[in-house]
This record gives structure tokens, C-alpha cells and sequence, in this order.
């Protein structure tokens, strides 16, 4: 018990947790595609399988640039070097697969981004979300604290199960902050379930991020701050293929770190290591220079994500291992050096919220890297 009330009272601290509260679609309100296309200054429009849309959209007008810090931002196409480290052979089992986001066909020079969702609303007026007393919070994971400039992961994609009526999310990613209580700062990237926000139960990737400036957490091109470079990456679209329980198990690899030249903090994905975005320093005071925290693992979030939780990772214990609990593996951080190491175990805390709905297990840290089973059913047993 006293390990979990430890965990918990860390865990909450993550200001990230609030970053993809998800779109409300009561506060919404309905666009006609002539506005649309005015206000973005569209080159194409992309219809996507399964119904989302995609406007590509100039990386030099972006939406993001209309941030009051970024108005004169010059764009940085790639990172000026990437963090030094030998790529850390898998100690699981041959078949893990890699799964790929959402490949827009924009055309070079241009960035996609995601109109709209299922049910055809137009994501352009978000109310934020503040936590209150009635939101609830539950976490599974590692949480790390260290000077940090950048974490890694690859990631085991499942889609937990969450509640079409209930307003909770789960998600699954890496995120790193710094900065005091109640002025943190930091950035992050995940998978998120979130029927109520989306109208559909798909996995959906995302970055997200809360800046000193804006005060308020945010992701993808909902309000301004990440500065998107990939001409082909589709921000809130489905991740696929995704895992399925004792058959074919699929992974993405995330990479987030600081551009020892620039300064700014990017956002990789996959084995070949593609440049998304990236988030420019000036958005930052206490995050400008380093990260203090991490966290690998997943969390659920909203009205009942205690009180009636759902799913974390494949919806199955920690304890049942390969192919049936989710996973994370290959886990370092990029030091002062700009070189990928991996983690000191002195410095972690590695636990779950409540241990009757989550846990973790095959925690480890070898020649291989750091590793863990996570997850659980939450209340959806």
C-alpha cells in the first residue's frame, strides 16, 4: 500500500495527463468547407479510410505560427544531429511488428491536418479542460526523475477498452516536463482511446505539450505550439495495424529530445526515425533547457476513470506476459551529451494508482535496455 500511495502522489504531479483531455464535441461548433478552405489556405483535401478528413495546408502558414512566439519563427525542416546510440537489439521474441501512423499523401512542402473526426464536427473551438474535483486519474508505469534531454520507447499498440457513454480516455505513451508545482512545462507523445472525444474506439496518435506561455495543456494543431515538418504524417489519425491479445503484436518507436544546436524539442517516430515536428524552445521557461522528469507507461483519465476505469494497455494484467499483457521495452533517455543511455534504476519509482486494476511486471533493466509489462482490465472485468 504505502508503495502505491507513493506512486500515486508522483504520478499526479504529471501536468501531461490533462494534455489530451480529448474534444469535447458539445463545445464544438459546425464550419462549412468554404471557411474551412479560406481560413486554412488549402492544396488538398485528403479523404482518409474510416473517414477522417486531412487539409494540406502550406508548413510555412501553418495554424501553429499564429502562436504570439512564433509569428517570425523560422522553421527548421530536421534536426540539426541526432542523439548518439547504437539501436538496442529486442530481447523479446521474433514476430513483434512495427505499426504506422497515419500516412497522409500531402505533397512536399506541405503539412496535413486533421479536420475532422467520425462524426463529421469541425475540431476549431476547444472549451479547455481544467481538472476539478470530479475528474479522476489512474496510472500504470515509470516515473523518472533526472536531468534529461530527450526519452525513447517502443511501444506495444493495443486499443484498450473505454466506455462509449463515459467521457474517459486511456492512453499509452512517453512524457517528459520540469518546472515547479503548478507551472510545470513539458511535451509528450501517445496513443489515446477515446470514444466520447473522437466517436469511435480506434487508437489514435497524438502529441502533447503545455507551455509557460499559454498556460494550458494542449496537442496536435488543436491550439498552437508544434511546429509539424513531415509532409505525410496525419496528427490524430489511427494507428494501425494494432496488437491483438495471443496473436500478432505491433509497435511504434518515439523518440523525443532536445536539438543540442537549436534548442528546439523533436518528435521522431518509427525504425527509420522520422522527423514529425517539433516544439521551438521559445515556448519554454523551465522546460527551454532540460526535462527533470519522465514517465513511460499508460494512464486513464475523466468523470469515472476511478470510480468506474477502463482499460489500461491490452486490458490484461501485467503478469500474463508476452503477447497478452502490453508492453514497453527498449526505454533510455538522451544525456548532457546528447547520447541515448539507459535509465538509472536508483532513480525511478515503477508501480501503478491501484493495484487491484493495473500492475506492472518484467520490470528490468539489462544490456538490452529498460523493460516492463503493464496494464490492466480497470474495472472492465
Amino acid at each position: 500500500m504505502k508503495e502505491s500511495q507513493a506512486i500515486r502522489a508522483l504520478l499526479l504531479l504529471s501536468f501531461l495527463v490533462l494534455a489530451t483531455r480529448g474534444i469535447d464535441t458539445t463545445t464544438m461548433e459546425r464550419e462549412n468547407d468554404s471557411q474551412i478552405l479560406a481560413h486554412r489556405k488549402v492544396n488538398k483535401i485528403v479523404m482518409m479510410e474510416g473517414g477522417d478528413v486531412y487539409d494540406c495546408i502550406d508548413v510555412n502558414v501553418q495554424p501553429t505560427l499564429g502562436h504570439p512566439l512564433l509569428k517570425h519563427h523560422k522553421i527548421q525542416m530536421e534536426p540539426s544531429s541526432l542523439p548518439v546510440g547504437q539501436r538496442i537489439k529486442s530481447p523479446s521474441p521474433n514476430g513483434v511488428l512495427q505499426a504506422h501512423l497515419s500516412i497522409v499523401e500531402c505533397p512536399t512542402g506541405m503539412v496535413p491536418i486533421i479536420r475532422n473526426n467520425r462524426r463529421g464536427h469541425i475540431a476549431a473551438h476547444i472549451t479547455e479542460q481544467v481538472i476539478n474535483k470530479d475528474e479522476q486519474l489512474e496510472m500504470a508505469g515509470i516515473r523518472y526523475s533526472d536531468d534529461l534531454y530527450g526519452v525513447r520507447a517502443t511501444i506495444n499498440v493495443y486499443e484498450p477498452k473505454v466506455k462509449k457513454d463515459s467521457k474517459d480516455i486511456s492512453q499509452s505513451g512517453v512524457l517528459i516536463d520540469n518546472g515547479p508545482t503548478g507551472q510545470e512545462e513539458g511535451v509528450g507523445a501517445c496513443y489515446s482511446v477515446a470514444p466520447n472525444s473522437t466517436g469511435d474506439s480506434f487508437a489514435r496518435f497524438h502529441v502533447i505539450w503545455r507551455d509557460g506561455k499559454l498556460h494550458k495543456p494542449c496537442y496536435d494543431h488543436v491550439c498552437p505550439g508544434f511546429v509539424q515538418v513531415s509532409h505525410r504524417v496525419g496528427l490524430g489519425g489511427r494507428v494501425l495495424p494494432v496488437s491483438v491479445y495471443n496473436g500478432p503484436q505491433y509497435v511504434i518507436d518515439i523518440y523525443i529530445f532536445k536539438d543540442p544546436k537549436i534548442a528546439n524539442w523533436w518528435v521522431m517516430y518509427g525504425e527509420e526515425k522520422t522527423p514529425v515536428g517539433y516544439w521551438p524552445s521559445s515556448l519554454f521557461s523551465h522546460f527551454k533547457d532540460k526535462g527533470i522528469y519522465s514517465f513511460w507507461g499508460g494512464f486513464v483519465q475523466g468523470p469515472t476513470a476511478s470510480s468506474d476505469s477502463p482499460q489500461i494497455g491490452s486490458g490484461h494484467f501485467a503478469s500474463e506476459g508476452y503477447g497478452k499483457a502490453a508492453f514497453m521495452r527498449s526505454i533510455q533517455i538522451v544525456d548532457k551529451n546528447n547520447k541515448l543511455v539507459t535509465p538509472n534504476s536508483h532513480k525511478d519509482l515503477v508501480g501503478t494508482t491501484d493495484i487491484t486494476k493495473y500492475s506492472i511486471d518484467g520490470y528490468k533493466v539489462d544490456n538490452h535496455g529498460m523493460h516492463m509489462y503493464y496494464g490492466g482490465p480497470g474495472n472492465m472485468v
